[in-house]
């Protein structure tokens, strides 16, 4: 049987030889240096990759509404540095009398949509070449024959081109213009 007289000093005995063997060891210490040196030499190359740039001319046309009779004309040009862009829009005479006759004539009014048909000059000439004659004055057929042919001073004018440009002209007017404008630049 073991007594406590002996545990005792047995257990102190092992700690104090577990003790003795952490003191036992000697710190790990470690010395260095390093000295370096580095040298590059290179050349190093950048590309900006970038979108051109862009004059973007407006969207002008009875493409959205064709109930307008508007022509539209665009157009732009880009240089590296400026760019510009313009439009207009140009009204369409026969237009508008088509679209006037045809609601003189909806609303049973027969007569005046014939004679705002009257006021283009080749409409106009082709109904006297055809024998009827375009209203004068409320007369229709051979009494208004007879009022056009008694009252010259009544015949409507005709338009000189001198008077009136048609939008061909206007249109390379204004794109001559606007090239001239960018010649400038």
């Amino acid at each position: 049987m073991v007594t406590k007289s002996f545990i005792m000093p047995t257990v102190l005995l092992a700690l104090s030889m577990f003790t003795n063997l952490a003191m036992a060891a000697d710190p790990i210490v470690t010395e260095s240096t390093a000295s370096s040196t580095v040298t590059t030499n290179g050349s190093m190359e950048t590309t900006v990759k970038s979108p051109p740039p862009s004059a973007i001319s407006p969207q002008l046309g009875s493409n959205s509404n064709s109930d307008l009779c508007t022509i539209g004309v665009a157009g732009a040009v880009q240089t590296q540095i400026l760019g510009i862009s313009a439009g207009m829009t140009y009204t369409e005479e026969n237009c508008i009398r088509l679209k006037n006759a045809k609601t003189l004539y909806d609303m049973g009014m027969k007569v005046a949509a014939v004679s705002t048909m009257c006021q283009d000059e080749k409409v106009f000439d082709a109904m006297m070449m055809a024998g009827t004659p375009c209203p004068y004055e409320g007369k229709i057929g051979a009494a208004a024959k007879i009022g056009w042919d008694s009252h010259e001073e009544s015949k409507r004018e005709k338009i000189t081109a001198k008077e009136k440009m048609d939008v061909k002209q206007t249109a390379t007017t204004g794109g001559l213009s606007l090239l001239a404008l960018l010649l400038l630049l």
